[in-house]
């Protein structure tokens, strides 16, 4: 009788986010999530990549130590930068306006890193997509109309590119056109793929 196919390890989400939940859902594949439970302040004199790093391995790990099975945990985590200055998320209607009008006429960095962790070998594989946004130079009144229709004070920088917040901006420059969303699908199935995940009935 011929061995029984394989059956590939169980995929976690990491995450709250429910933007990261709906990009997992376009590769079609089975998934769990689990929230970690990290704390993710920036540490002192860190830069917004190595933030963004830290961070996604630490969501991915924070929940792989909690199961007892085989499974690859996908750790991700989004910072936005400029100046130097790290942006996170507002968390208020205020904030978002003050990060907008800093931004505005600027190009912004977003840092989107992403984690895939094996609990099976402990191997870790990492990455950081930057995307380069050129934001427009729009009036107080045109923020406070988009931040009143979108209210997106869960979201890096308060510009939801998948929304309304596309018209805040004039570019977008990155390899990974989910990335800015807040899960690099092109990086996370490269990952997969090196994994030994069978994405497309690939092994």
């Amino acid at each position: 009788m011929p061995d029984s196919p394989k059956r590939p390890p169980r995929l976690i989400l990491a995450s709250s986010s429910p933007y990261r939940r709906e990009l997992l859902e376009r590769l079609r594949v089975p998934f769990d999530v689990v929230v970690p439970a990290i704390d993710e302040t920036p540490l002192a004199g860190e830069t917004p990549e190595v933030t963004a790093l830290r961070l996604a391995e630490a969501k991915a790990r924070a929940v792989a130590s909690s199961l007892d099975d085989a499974a690859l945990v996908i750790g991700s985590d989004q910072v936005a930068t400029y100046d130097g200055l790290q942006v996170g998320k507002p968390g208020s209607h205020a904030n978002a306006l003050a990060q907008l009008q800093a931004m505005r006429g600027r190009e912004v960095l977003f840092h989107s890193a992403l984690c895939l962790f094996d609990t099976s070998s402990g191997a870790a594989q990492t990455v950081d997509v930057v995307t380069r946004v050129q934001f427009r130079h729009l009036p107080d009144a045109a923020l406070q109309a988009y931040l009143r229709a979108e209210t997106p004070y869960d979201v890096a920088g308060s510009a939801k590119s998948e929304g309304l917040g596309i018209a805040l901006l004039e570019a977008i420059h990155s390899d990974d056109p989910t990335a800015l969303v807040g899960l690099p699908l092109i990086a996370l199935s490269r990952m997969l793929l090196a994994a030994g995940y069978p994405l497309l009935g690939a092994s």
